[in-house]
């Protein structure tokens, strides 16, 4: 709903995040350095071997911040495809956010390197000893048209140029209104958005499959990619709502970005945490109702050794506690019960791709019937973590350095600053 927008100075419109990028890049760099030498010496101390333990807290990492990155990419392209007013004020935090896709492009590396050293342990698919002659070389072989060396190392490529481009192309779009002021811009922004958009939407898909699916070569699902196309939704409301009250409570915002916009990434957040629900449950019970063996293998495993209890965290975690914290409408609009709320929900995110990835870690013995098999958790996957985040962040604050956080000419500006919940 929208009112008369009120006086803003402009000014207020055309600040930036100031020194942060000067402070904080370099050390962030550090940090993202010294984070992922650690996690190699901790890996080098694993029973699981040094490359295969690195990697899988590796590749937990990576996809928690890649999802962050695409769901801003996703954010963007969405407020344009819709003509959106009301997130004006807020669309530059999540095109930055896409526009920091680049930098995925080369951490993907140690991932690409295991798969190109026959798996690494990892990847079952790309070890041609087991394809040759493991216990399930029949349906290895029968995808191997798919899932090889060569065609797994081409779709990458084309999934890092479409993340890459559309992330920065709408930013470099939104920036050049900033400057010229041409309202055609918009529309080219919504025809960019109109063709990136299912593009994303199957890119996203592909590489869900590819990356994580993979780990389970025998297992499929067909709504794997929008399980996975959930989690970048949560992810990234409740990333732009931190962004907003931290840049909020440092007086930057304050005036382009009020409450009610706070309100309305609330209440996103809370919906994409019902569809979130919705979409795994209806993986988990077309499995169950079904039950194929080559498809409730994947819950098996996650229903022993522990990894019970993650599901049930999930399920009350992920979804009930959130969906009864966040239901009320002053929860959404005091900046302290929305960023706890943010918070709980991300490290819950992260809960979520963890189940997705390291369960593989610990298939085997648990097939072989070793029955003291316990939780993965290891020092490893944190300091994967902290190293992929500190290079994130870093090059996120270079990506936004200088440029204002508010689109100010945007022709819908108004429209967003005059804008008020019912």
């Amino acid at each position: 709903m929208a009112h008369h927008a009120p006086v803003v100075d402009p000014a207020a419109l055309r600040e930036d995040i100031g020194d942060l990028a000067g402070k904080f890049r370099i050390p962030l760099l550090l940090v993202g350095v010294v984070g992922l030498v650690a996690a190699g010496l901790l890996a080098s101390l694993s029973d699981d071997g040094w490359a295969k333990r690195f990697l899988f807290g590796y590749l937990w990492a990576y996809w928690f911040f890649l999802t962050i990155s695409l769901g801003g990419l996703f954010f963007t392209m969405i407020q344009h495809v819709t003509r959106a007013g009301w997130s004006v004020t807020v669309r530059r935090l999540a095109e930055m956010l896409g526009a920091n896709l680049w930098v995925f492009a080369p951490l993907s590396l140690p991932l690409l390197a295991g798969v190109l050293f026959d798996g690494a342990g990892v990847w079952e698919w790309a070890d041609p000893v087991l394809v040759e002659s493991g216990p399930t070389a029949d349906l290895l072989q029968h995808k191997e048209p798919y899932l090889n060396k060569p065609f797994f190392l081409i779709r990458c490529a084309i999934y890092f140029a479409v993340w890459s481009f559309w992330g920065w192309k709408l930013y470099a779009l939104s920036r050049k209104q900033d400057e010229t002021g041409d309202p055609g811009l918009t529309q080219t922004m919504h025809n960019w958005s109109v063709a990136g958009l299912p593009l994303t939407f199957l890119t996203v898909t592909f590489a869900a499959i590819d990356f994580l699916m993979s780990l389970t070569p025998t297992w499929y699902s067909t709504i794997y990619g929008v399980v996975i196309i959930a989690g970048c939704a949560v992810s990234v409301h409740a990333t732009l709502a931190v962004i907003v009250l931290l840049l909020r409570k440092r007086g930057t915002l304050t005036e382009a970005v009020t409450v009610e916009h706070q309100q309305d990434l609330g209440k996103l957040l809370f919906g994409f945490i019902v569809f979130w629900a919705y979409v795994s449950f209806s993986q988990f019970l077309l499995i169950w109702y079904a039950d194929i063996p080559e498809e409730t293998e994947y819950y098996l495993v996650r229903f022993s050794h522990g990894w019970t209890f993650v599901m049930a965290m999930l399920l009350t975690g992920h979804f009930i506690i959130p969906f009864l914290g966040l239901l009320s409408r002053h929860v959404k609009r005091r900046d302290s019960t929305l960023m706890f709320w943010c918070v709980w929900v991300l490290f819950m995110h992260a809960v979520d791709l963890y189940l997705f990835i390291m369960p593989r870690l610990t298939h085997d013995a648990v097939h072989a019937g070793i029955e003291d098999v316990g939780l993965p958790l290891s020092l490893v996957d944190l300091a994967c973590f902290v190293g992929i985040g500190g290079f994130a962040c870093a090059t996120l604050l270079t990506t936004a350095a200088g440029v204002a956080l508010v689109p100010h000419r945007d022709p819908r500006l108004k429209e967003a600053l005059a804008f008020h919940n019912t």
